[in-house]
């Protein structure tokens, strides 16, 4: 652990639980002035005095993880994005997130208020004169549901904890689900399972005639997956709705995309039981294709599911996981760890995820470095399927699956790696307008805070601003 200065965060910490400086300082056994100097940012928050915070006062020590500071970080970052006078530098967003984290946060949540009014406006524009009562949703619901895994950090104990219990009950094992699952279905549900090669469809419930159809056209593992969710339906479905109310979410729509979330989540935690999985992630050095050949999955979702592994206590290497196709678009994204790409300003170009398609297949590593300094070690390869019927178009994907470059020795795909070289580390950003490298050769949109500069320079020297301004 490097040297981290926490004192805004300790001293918010003691205020919340109405402490003074000299009862924290007898609690870990040290001298008021030695807490004073830690409060005051002139000493680091040293491991042993972290982990007598976590005994006394039953601190998570996440609250005090520089990766909560990253994801604040990012959040501020698109928060500011969207306008200002002035470019805000990584080393003042660092400074906020550091020590003023809670205005961090509001600055957050202003931005998403004037977003959610701005979206509000625009669609009452467009229904002008036919429904302008009717409001806009707060939020698109794909983002509320986006938000809702966010802040779990991708991980929903409930149902891990209740997919363990499934698991076991139904004594299953690797490799054997498939056939497992069905049995469970006819013996605890009485629901048949018949692999069908006349519906499209991946998983189709007849609930009056209790028949689940599966595609007989999709792999193995596909099959479980989709028996595992109709499982979610059946056996979680009180669990799911209690966790959907506690997320105080109105919108019809997004409670049933949160629904569908939770309920995949619950299928992905059954076909790979957090202990198990994450105990042999270990043993093989977090080989995704090992993995996969030992649970009988596809290299998706052990990816997917390497991105929830953060139960306290057991923890697995926190992940950062992101699906892409070959347009650049981000259909699936999910971060246990601080997330540097942007939510609303593209990605970059020189990121090994798109690197991917050119060389389908295959599994590609590269070490890369955010302008803040932060580097990470990325995998990608492609997945996909072919056409179900000739001339038909696949689908083809880029699967990326990223840590700090800190976690990188625990993974097979750092053999050969020199870690400590930040020079072979390729400089990336969160996508071009946000992004504030001066001189890369893959830009395609200038930095808005540099744009905004210039266009106040040149406003400050001419009355008319030119079209280079803009």
């Amino acid at each position: 652990m490097s040297k981290t200065f926490m004192g805004v965060r300790l001293r918010r910490l003691r205020e919340e639980r109405g402490l003074t400086q000299t009862a924290v300082a007898r609690a870990l056994d040290i001298s008021n002035s030695y807490l004073s100097q830690i409060e005051q940012n002139q000493r680091p928050l040293t491991v042993p005095l972290l982990l007598k915070l976590n005994a006394v006062f039953g601190v998570d020590v996440q609250f005090f993880s520089e990766d909560e500071e990253g994801r604040l970080i990012s959040d501020v970052r698109d928060a500011l994005a969207d306008g200002g006078d002035e470019p805000i530098s990584t080393v003042e967003l660092r400074e906020l997130a550091l020590n003023m984290p809670a205005v961090g946060r509001a600055l957050v949540s202003l931005h998403r208020k004037a977003r959610q009014s701005a979206e509000r406006a625009e669609i009452m524009a467009l229904r002008l004169g036919e429904d302008a009562a009717r409001e806009a949703p707060a939020r698109m619901p794909f983002e509320q549901v986006r938000d809702f895994f966010y802040a779990r950090r991708n991980h929903v104990a409930e149902l891990d904890e209740a997919a363990e219990r499934l698991y076991a009950a139904a004594g299953l094992a690797p490799r054997q689900i498939r056939p497992g699952l069905a049995a469970w279905l006819a013996e605890k549900h009485g629901v048949r399972v018949i692999f069908d090669e006349t519906d499209e469809a991946q998983r189709r419930y007849d609930g009056p005639n209790r028949t689940l159809y599966v595609s007989a056209f999709s792999k193995q593992g596909r099959q479980a997956f989709q028996m595992a969710l109709q499982l979610a339906f059946l056996e979680a479905g009180d669990l799911i709705e209690s966790l959907i109310d506690a997320a105080l979410l109105e919108e019809r729509e997004t409670r049933d995309l949160l629904r569908i979330g939770l309920a995949q989540y619950f299928a992905g935690a059954l076909l790979l039981p957090y202990g198990d999985f994450l105990r042999q992630a270990e043993v093989y050095g977090y080989d995704i294709d090992r993995l996969g050949r030992h649970f009988g999955v596809g290299f998706e979702t052990v990816c997917h599911r390497l991105s929830t592994l953060q139960r306290p206590g057991a923890l697995g290497v926190p992940f950062f996981f992101v699906r892409v196709d070959r347009a650049g678009n981000i259909s699936k994204r999910q971060s246990a760890t601080d997330f540097h790409f942007s939510r609303v300003g593209g990605s970059c170009p020189l990121w090994n995820v798109y690197e991917a398609f050119v060389q389908p297949g295959r599994v590609l590593t590269q070490m890369a470095q955010m302008p803040d300094g932060r580097t990470y070690l990325w995998i990608a390869r492609t997945v996909g399927s072919p056409g179900p019927v000739y001339g038909a178009p696949g689908k083809t994907f880029a699967i990326g699956l990223g840590c700090d470059i800190r976690h990188a020795e625990r993974l097979v795909y750092s053999q050969g790696l020199n870690l400590s070289d930040q020079a072979a580390a390729t400089p990336i950003g969160a996508g071009c307008k946000i992004c504030e490298r001066p001189a890369c050769p893959q830009r395609a949109f200038p930095f808005i805070g540099r744009a905004l500069q210039i266009d106040m320079d040149r406003s400050a020297s001419t009355p008319y601003p030119t079209a280079a301004a803009t």
